[in-house]
């Protein structure tokens, strides 16, 4: 193994530096389908959401930062839909709780301004209203919301606007200030019909081998293209082995971070076209390297005595 942070016996007490990929957060970097581009310019054609669904992993919430990067409107506005999620929540969060304790230490009432500027903060769509001008909204992962949140989505993008009625506030925005909405779905359970008739859907596939190829050569540093096919055909290989029948299969994401561990491991990625061929050591490292694509017990030892 080509590097030793930690150790059982002893030896290297000072923690290891970590160098950051900033390429993996690089939203200049998305490879996005032609299928994909054609989707988005739909959606901003018509000003409906586009509502993305798709194995996690593959892209979904980073389109919406690939988008802010390429019309340049900055970071995305995101709300992260939670089963506890209500409708306010989609524009702002009220601390009533210290609001609460405030109030029990100082006898003077605050103006609603004062109220405001304490006590409530204004993010996903709201925070997108309120700054009269275009941004990118990403409501991520709406399957785990209420079931009557989605046509809450819709009626706000239709009105654009929106009440605070802890301070007794409304605001609007104009109609070419009008946000440009991400919505995600990880299809854990069925949305409603009126909001699916309201929006732009497209499913994201699992990309195919040239476009896995192009996406980890732009990710990843050390290896060539064609050092990285092997890496790819391994991958595919553990992904859609009828023999595996892992629970949970590794995704993009995956895939980069155990290229990343195989440079890290100083691995040589030919080998793994034929592992029945390698030493005690490089199995060892392979069966080290699988804990990365692993997502359950079961899946980690089913992929781990392969290598036996």
């Amino acid at each position: 193994m080509s590097f030793n942070l930690y150790s059982k016996d002893g030896g290297q007490r000072e923690v290891p530096s970590f160098e950051y990929n900033a390429k993996l957060s690089d939203p200049s970097l998305y490879k996005p389908a032609q299928e994909l581009v054609d989707a988005v310019n739909v959606a901003l054609a018509l000003g409906q959401p586009l509502l993305l669904t798709g194995e996690p992993g593959t892209g979904k919430t980073q389109l919406a930062h690939h988008i802010s990067w390429f019309f340049k409107l900055g970071r995305p506005l995101t709300f992260n839909a939670q089963t506890t999620s209500t409708a306010s929540e989609l524009f702002y969060k009220y601390d009533a709780l210290s609001h609460f304790q405030y109030s029990q230490n100082n006898p003077e009432i605050l103006s609603p301004d004062e109220l405001e500027s304490r006590f409530i903060r204004y993010v996903g769509l709201g925070a997108a209203i309120r700054s009269d001008k275009r941004q990118i909204v990403l409501i991520d992962e709406i399957d785990k919301a209420p079931r009557d949140l989605p046509n809450d989505v819709l009626a706000a993008i239709e009105d654009l606007e929106f009440s605070v009625p802890e301070i007794g506030k409304t605001y609007k925005t104009k109609m070419e200030n009008r946000p440009i909405i991400i919505i995600t779905s990880n299809s854990e359970k069925n949305l409603p019909d009126p909001f699916l008739r309201r929006v732009v859907y497209f499913h994201i596939p699992f990309p195919d081998a040239g476009a896995l190829l192009e996406i980890v050569s732009g990710k990843v540093e050390g290896y060539s293209p064609s050092q990285l096919q092997p890496v790819i055909r391994h991958f595919e290989n553990v992904r859609n082995s009828k023999d595996l029948k892992l629970k949970k299969l590794p995704a993009t994401a995956e895939l980069i971070f155990w290229t990343m561990l195989l440079k890290k491991l100083d691995f040589d990625p030919n080998k793994l076209d034929n592992i029945g061929c390698l030493n005690a050591s490089e199995k060892q490292e392979l069966r080290l390297s699988y804990s990365v694509l692993a997502k359950t017990k079961e899946d980690l030892i089913v992929l781990q005595e392969t290598l036996k």
